[in-house]
C-alpha cells in the first residue's frame, strides 16, 4: 500500500500505537487476561456509508502488530503484572493472585487497565498509554452459565453458503450498524442472563472461529442489539508458515473445557446452530461433562442435508436434554420447562 511506501521512506508520520484489552473470563484468585498491541489505523466502525465499511474491514485483517514489546496490567489496587506480546503482538496473563472478586461490578466485571511498560519516543502512543480491559468473575449466585456460538447462532452470517460467500460479503461490505440479530435472540439470552429468579446475572460467554481482528466488531454487535455482555473467545488463524505446535483440540473445544473447567461448580446451557459442528461438539462435551450440561440449543439453518444430519445425531443422544430449533421461541418454551428462565 501506498501509505506504508510512504512510511518507510519517512515521507509520512508512522501510524500511533495502541493496545487491545479483550473481554476475558476468571475466578477470585485466577487472573486471566488477553489482548494485542497493534498500531492504530483508524477503524471507526461508527462510521456509515460503503467506502468506510469497506476501509474498517481492511485495516482490522491488516493490522500491524507489535511482536516482543513488553506491557504493564494494573489492577484497581495497584498491583502490576507484566506479559510480553509474541510474534503476532498477542499478550496473555495468566496468573494467581487474590481477592480480585472484591473489586468487581455488581455484574462481576473486574476493570484492568493495560499500558506499554517502556514508550517507544519515536512512536505516539494514543490514550495517554492508559487502555481498558476486564475480566468477568462469575457471582457465586450464579445459577448457571451460557456458552454461545455467534455466526448463524445470534448473528446472521451465512456459513453454510457456497465458498462461505455470505461470510465474505457480510465482513466487508456490511457494517456493523447494518447487521441484525437473530429473531429473539437477544431477548431469549436476556433471560438466560437473569435466570430462574430473574436477578441471577448468569454468564454468558461467546465462542466463535471469527479471527481476533473481528474482536471489536462482534464486541458493537453484542452491545449494539442488547445480548448481554460477555467475554468474547475468537481464535488466532495460523498463517501458512506458522511452525509452531498445533493445539490438541481445535478452538471451540478447548474454550469449551477451558471454561467448565475454570468454574466446577457450575452447570452450563450451549447454544450453537446445524450450520458446522457445533452438533458433534457439544455431544462431546457433554458426554465428557455428563452432569454439567443442563441443555443444548442448536438453531436450525437453511441446509436441509445439514439440518437431516444434527436430527439423526440427537435422536440417538441421549444424555442430556437437546434441541433442534427453528426460532427462539421454541427455545425459551423448553428452557422454562426446564426450570431455567422465568
Amino acid at each position: 500500500m501506498l501509505k506504508t511506501l510512504l512510511q518507510r521512506l519517512r515521507l509520512r508520520e508512522r501510524d500511533p500505537l495502541q493496545i487491545h484489552g479483550y473481554q476475558t473470563y476468571g475466578t477470585d484468585k485466577h487472573l486471566y487476561l488477553l489482548g494485542r498491541a497493534l498500531e492504530e489505523e483508524g477503524v471507526n466502525l461508527d462510521k456509515k456509508g460503503l467506502v468506510n465499511v469497506f476501509k474498517n474491514a481492511y485495516y482490522q485483517f491488516k493490522s500491524d502488530e507489535l511482536p516482543h514489546v513488553k506491557m504493564r496490567i494494573r489492577l484497581p489496587d495497584d498491583r502490576v503484572f507484566y506479559s510480553m506480546t509474541n510474534s503476532e503482538g498477542y499478550y496473555k496473563i495468566d496468573e494467581t493472585a487474590e481477592n480480585l472478586y472484591e473489586m468487581t461490578n455488581e455484574e462481576g466485571w473486574l476493570p484492568l487497565e493495560v499500558a506499554f511498560d517502556e514508550p517507544r519516543q519515536d512512536r505516539v502512543i494514543i490514550n495517554d498509554n492508559r487502555f481498558p480491559a476486564q475480566m468477568l468473575i462469575p457471582s457465586n449466585e450464579a445459577e448457571y452459565g451460557v456458552i454461545s456460538d455467534v455466526d448463524d447462532t445470534i448473528l446472521q452470517t451465512g456459513v453454510v453458503s457456497l465458498l462461505k460467500w455470505r461470510v465474505i460479503l457480510n465482513t466487508i461490505f456490511r457494517g456493523v450498524g447494518k447487521r441484525f440479530p437473530l429473531k429473539g435472540a437477544p431477548e431469549l439470552y436476556q433471560k438466560f442472563h437473569l435466570g430462574k429468579s430473574g436477578e441471577a446475572a448468569n454468564p454468558i460467554f461467546y465462542v466463535s472461529n471469527s479471527p481476533w481482528n473481528l474482536y471489536h466488531y462482534l464486541e458493537a454487535f453484542i452491545k449494539n442489539n442488547n445480548f448481554p455482555k460477555g467475554p468474547i473467545l475468537l481464535r488466532n488463524i495460523r498463517g501458512p508458515f506458522d511452525k509452531s505446535p498445533k493445539p490438541e483440540k481445535p478452538h471451540k473445544q478447548k474454550e469449551i473445557r477451558n471454561i467448565l473447567k475454570t468454574y466446577p461448580h457450575l452447570q452450563f446451557v450451549l447454544i450453537g446452530d446445524s450450520g458446522e459442528h457445533d452438533a458433534d461438539i457439544y455431544i462431546e462435551i457433554a458426554e465428557e461433562f455428563p452432569e454439567r450440561i443442563r441443555a443444548i440449543y442448536l438453531r436450525s439453518v437453511n441446509h436441509e442435508r445439514r439440518v437431516f444430519r444434527v436430527r439423526g445425531l440427537l435422536e440417538k443422544f441421549k444424555t442430556t436434554p437437546a434441541l433442534l430449533v427453528k426460532d427462539s421461541e421454541v427455545a425459551e418454551d423448553h428452557a422454562r420447562e426446564l426450570g431455567l428462565i422465568q
